[in-house]
């Protein structure tokens, strides 16, 4: 039982040691992205799956989870930095700089972040300009709704309690039921609207 035990302490050591480096000003910048991309997959490939098994689609499509894996790459990048930013530039966790930074957040950052979306994809997928803009406008207004629902009580969670180099993992496993609704509004809405 003991040596079961130790094993056990052991295991959480590693853990631990790991976070510790994952999380460090060193190796965040990577570990951010490495989940944003990881998840905005999962969130794909979730969306896909349940499309297939609801008979609204044949097979998986491996390119556009892939085209969903690196547009985590660019917003990955893009929330590093905003939330070093945000909180370099407010810093605090009040009440009143906690709600000022989510304001901040849903009027400035979310019309960026969707922009940026909607330009990977349409870069990965080679459309043309015009393409690109009807999307984030015609899309991009059913992404900036369903954010309005989810984010503000999110981030108030976000900033009031976790330290900076914690938020773009919160933000993402939130963001996995959002990614889910993102490759949907993206790619099955527009199959209905054909």
């Amino acid at each position: 039982m003991s040596v079961l035990l130790g094993r056990l302490v052991g295991g959480f050591e590693k853990l631990r040691r790991l976070r510790d480096i994952m999380f460090s000003g060193k190796y965040l910048l990577l570990t951010n992205v490495g989940i944003s991309v990881s998840l905005s997959g999962v969130g794909d490939i979730i969306e896909q799956s349940y499309m297939i098994a609801s008979d609204q689609q044949k097979d998986w499509d491996r390119i556009r989870t892939h085209h969903m894996s690196i547009s985590g790459l660019t917003i990955g990048i893009l929330c590093h930095n905003w939330y070093n930013f945000l909180d370099h530039r407010y810093p605090g966790r009040s009440l009143k700089i906690v709600l000022k930074k989510v304001l901040i957040d849903q009027v400035v950052f979310s019309p960026i972040s969707i922009t940026v979306l909607f330009l990977t994809l349409g870069l990965l997928e080679k459309s043309n300009a015009d393409a690109i803009g009807r999307e984030i406008i015609s899309k991009g207004k059913l992404l900036y709704a369903a954010e309005w629902m989810v984010w503000p009580p999110a981030q108030i969670i976000n900033f009031y309690i976790l330290p900076t180099r914690y938020r773009v993992l919160y933000d993402n496993l939130i963001s996995l039921g959002y990614d889910i609704y993102t490759s949907h509004v993206k790619h099955d809405l527009e199959k209905k609207m054909l």
